[in-house]
C-alpha cells in the first residue's frame, strides 16, 4: 500500500483538475460558492453542467464529504458522454483527475490509479488522433504522449507514440534523441516492424552512423510476413534514399496490392520512376535500341502512375504539373500543356503558383522553342510575393 500511495503522489500533482488550481484560500467562503454554484446548476446549459458538478464534487471534498464528492463526479460523468470532440476530452480528464485525488484522499489507492490509468489512456488516444490529423498537430501529439509517460515510461504503445512522433517532426526535434527513443520503441514493441524502418530511415540522416546497420534493421523488418503497408512504404522510401529505385518500387507496388487506390503509393511509384529517367538523361546510357525502349517503358510507367495520381486526387500540390513535365519530356505536348492549364485553372496558393510557372517557362523554353513566352512566366513567377514560399529545388520538375 505504501509503495502505492508513493506513486500516487507523484504523479496526481501532474493531473489536471480542481486539486492542482489551486482555487481554495482560507478567506472564501464555502457557503457562498456552494450557493451559487448549486444555483447554476439549475439554469446552465448541458455542456456547463460538466464543469459545474465538478466544482461542486472539489466543494464537498473541502468540506470533507467525499463520499457526496463521488455523487457529483458520477453526474459529471454522464453529461461528459454527451460531449464531442476535444472539449469532452478535457472535461473527462478533469472529472478522472477529479476522481483520482479523492479517491486517495479516501485511502482507496487502487481505484485511484484506475482513474489515473484513464487519464493516460485518454492522452494517448488524443496524441494518435493528432498524429493522424497532420503535421501541423506533431507538436501537441508529442505533448499527449509525454503526458502519457509520465506515470509508465516503459508502456510499449506510449512510447511508440512518442518515437514515431518525434520521427515525423524530422529536424524539429534532436536526432539522437529520436534515435533513443526509437531503440527504446523497439525494445518494447519487438514485432512492429515499422518501428524498425523508422529507425533505419534516421540513422541515414545522421553521417556518422553505420549504413550496415540500417540495412539490418530494413531487412530484418521486411523478413516479418505478412509486413504492414506502413513499413513497405517507409522501406520503399529508405531504398529511395539509397538509391535503389527498383526495390523501392517493388516494395511500393507489393503495397499497392492491399490498397490499389492510395493516391501517395502511386505518386511515390512515378516519382521513382522519375528519378530512374532522370539516371539515364544524366548517364546518357541510351546508346542503343535496346536502351531507347526501356527509356520509354520507363517513361511511360511513370506518366500512368502520375496520371492515376490525377485521376484520384486533383487537388494534390503539383499534381497536373507532375504529369505535364513528364508529358512533355515524352515529346507528347498536346498532353502536356492539357495538364498545364488544368493546373493554372485553380486557385493555388503562392508558393505552388511559383513553381507552376517556373515549369510552364522550363517547357516554353527548352519544348516550345519559345523565349518570349518562356521569359513572361519566369517574371511572373518572379513578380509573386510572400514572406515565406517553401520550394526546394528538389521539388521542382524542370521540363528539359
Amino acid at each position: 500500500i505504501e509503495i502505492a500511495k508513493h506513486s500516487l503522489e507523484n504523479i496526481l500533482p501532474q493531473l489536471k483538475c480542481h486539486f492542482t488550481w489551486n482555487l481554495y484560500d482560507e478567506e472564501s467562503s464555502l457557503q457562498d460558492l456552494e450557493d451559487r454554484v448549486r444555483d447554476q446548476v439549475e439554469f446552465l446549459n448541458t455542456e456547463f453542467k460538466t464543469v459545474m458538478y465538478n466544482l461542486f464534487a472539489y466543494v464537498k471534498h473541502l468540506r470533507g464529504q467525499h463520499e457526496v464528492a463521488l455523487v457529483y463526479l458520477r453526474r459529471a460523468e454522464e453529461f461528459n458522454l454527451q460531449q464531442q470532440g476535444h472539449q469532452g476530452k478535457i472535461r473527462s480528464m478533469v472529472t478522472w483527475g477529479n476522481y483520482a485525488w479523492i479517491y486517495y484522499h479516501m485511502g482507496r489507492f487502487s481505484e485511484a490509479q484506475v482513474y489515473i490509468n484513464k487519464v493516460e489512456k485518454l492522452y494517448c488516444e488524443e496524441g494518435w488522433a493528432l498524429l493522424k490529423w497532420g503535421e501541423k498537430y506533431y507538436e501537441r501529439a508529442k505533448e499527449c504522449f509525454e503526458k502519457a509517460l509520465v506515470e509508465k515510461p516503459t508502456n510499449p504503445e506510449f512510447s511508440l507514440g512518442l518515437a514515431i512522433t518525434l520521427y515525423r517532426l524530422g529536424d524539429e526535434a534532436p536526432t539522437e534523441n529520436t534515435i533513443r527513443l526509437l531503440r527504446q520503441a523497439i525494445q518494447l514493441n519487438p514485432n512492429n516492424q515499422y518501428v524498425n524502418v523508422l529507425l533505419a530511415l534516421t540513422l541515414q540522416k545522421v553521417k556518422n552512423k553505420a549504413e550496415v546497420e540500417g540495412d539490418q534493421l530494413v531487412e530484418e523488418a521486411l523478413k516479418k510476413t505478412p509486413c504492414p503497408t506502413d513499413a513497405l512504404c517507409s522501406a520503399a522510401k529508405y531504398y529511395r534514399n539509397k538509391g535503389s529505385l527498383d526495390t523501392a518500387i517493388e516494395l511500393l507496388k507489393k503495397a499497392l496490392e492491399s490498397v490499389p487506390n492510395n493516391v501517395y503509393q502511386h505518386l511515390q511509384i512515378g516519382c521513382c520512376y522519375r528519378a530512374k529517367i532522370r539516371q539515364i538523361q544524366r548517364s546518357r546510357k541510351c546508346t542503343t535500341n535496346e536502351d531507347e525502349e526501356k527509356l520509354q517503358e520507363i517513361m511511360k510507367n511513370a506518366v500512368d502512375h502520375f496520371k492515376k495520381v490525377v485521376e484520384l486526387n486533383i487537388n494534390l500540390p503539383w499534381a497536373c504539373s507532375d504529369l505535364a513535365c513528364l508529358y512533355a519530356i515524352t515529346g507528347q505536348y498536346d498532353e502536356a500543356e492539357y495538364y498545364f492549364q488544368k493546373e493554372f485553372s485553380k486557385d493555388l496558393p503562392p508558393a505552388e503558383k511559383q513553381v507552376l510557372h517556373l515549369r510552364y517557362g522550363n517547357f516554353q523554353q527548352y519544348q516550345r522553342l519559345s523565349d518570349h513566352a518562356a521569359i513572361h512566366h519566369y517574371l511572373a513567377g518572379l513578380n509573386i510575393h510572400e514572406e515565406k514560399i517553401h520550394v526546394t529545388t528538389g521539388s521542382i520538375v524542370c521540363c528539359c
